[in-house]
């Protein structure tokens, strides 16, 4: 898929004040690479600076022209792929670092549970990616709002893919992170994702009819309401897949992941799992499956009421 990226380290300009340089590191779940924005003409916002990589750091700063400077730092979420290179470019810039709040925030009480109940010798999962030395210097509330030289943005709590996400409001386009993207769906992986919370999420960023995305990886999203229905119509219709599958007896979310992701390559089949895995305890809480013992990452599930 062509995202219509320049090479990395290369500033694109996207609309009148915004601007988006592509971090080299392009994996099977990041793509080409991470999405780090730049919002204005004076005073910049970084969004998502990215990996630690000093290059990249580079390519930011060298982006600014003479009169402008680098004014706030404001991270989506506190995976390796995102944060990192927050804390080196707020030495270089003096500019803070603003975020829904560390690695632990906004982790749902059920997510919590889990971790913390799991049977001795075993593990929910999850931790894919995690950068554990995130600190945000300014913690933003739900609705906080951000104001610039020339720029107002509005930061939107948004778990889901991870408890701390959050996505950016700016004009009548909003960047998403990891929530939306046009090229994948989310990876949702307990305890840090919660299927629940990513659901809600996607139906809020709805019903704020916006007329563009720009995600964390890959190409703008032109038609927000179309995607956003194709990603909820899809985690639906896995949901019910997983219900039937569950009508041939119990199975752990390794089994199920198997037999519904037929055509994922054997690389990302754990990933899928992990995606299963968040939709079972979706279904958990919905009261239509129910584990068989301790909930962790091998739980063997069944169906409720046959």
């Amino acid at each position: 898929m062509n995202s219509g990226a320049l090479p990395p380290g290369v500033p694109m300009t996207l609309a009148p004040g915004l601007r988006r340089i592509l971090a080299p590191n392009p994996s099977a779940m990041t793509l080409h690479g991470t999405n780090t924005y730049l919002i204005g003409t004076k005073g910049l916002a970084v969004v998502d600076p990215g990996p630690d990589d000093p290059a990249h750091l580079a390519a930011i700063l060298s982006a600014t022209s003479p009169g402008q400077r680098i004014s706030h730092i404001l991270v989506t979420h506190a995976h390796l792929d995102h944060s990192p290179l927050a804390r080196r470019l707020a030495a270089r810039t003096g500019a803070p670092v603003l975020a829904y709040g560390d690695a632990a925030a906004g982790c749902s009480a059920i997510m919590r549970e889990l971790a913390a109940n799991a049977p001795q010798g075993s593990t929910i999962g999850g931790g894919e990616g995690v950068d554990l030395q995130f600190a945000p210097d300014i913690c933003l509330a739900d609705g906080a709002v951000l104001e610039g030289d020339d720029w107002r943005i509005e930061a939107l709590w948004t778990p889901g893919h991870f408890g701390n996400h959050m996505c950016f409001a700016w004009r009548n386009t909003i960047l998403t992170g990891d929530l939306v993207m046009g090229w994948a769906t989310s990876l949702v992986s307990p305890p840090d994702g919660d299927m629940s919370d990513y659901m809600a999420s996607c139906r809020r960023l709805a019903t704020r009819r916006p007329r563009i995305l720009y995600p964390g990886h890959g190409a703008p999203v032109r038609s927000p309401a179309v995607r956003i229905d194709a990603i909820l119509t899809h985690r639906i219709a896995r949901e019910a897949a997983i219900i039937e599958a569950l009508r041939h007896g119990p199975a752990d979310a390794a089994t199920l992941a198997a037999g519904l992701y037929t055509e994922t390559p054997a690389a990302l089949l754990p990933a899928a799992t992990r995606n299963v895995l968040g939709h079972l305890i979706d279904l958990t809480c919905q009261n239509r499956v129910a584990p068989c013992g301790t909930l962790h990452a091998e739980t063997v599930f069944q169906r409720q009421n046959g």
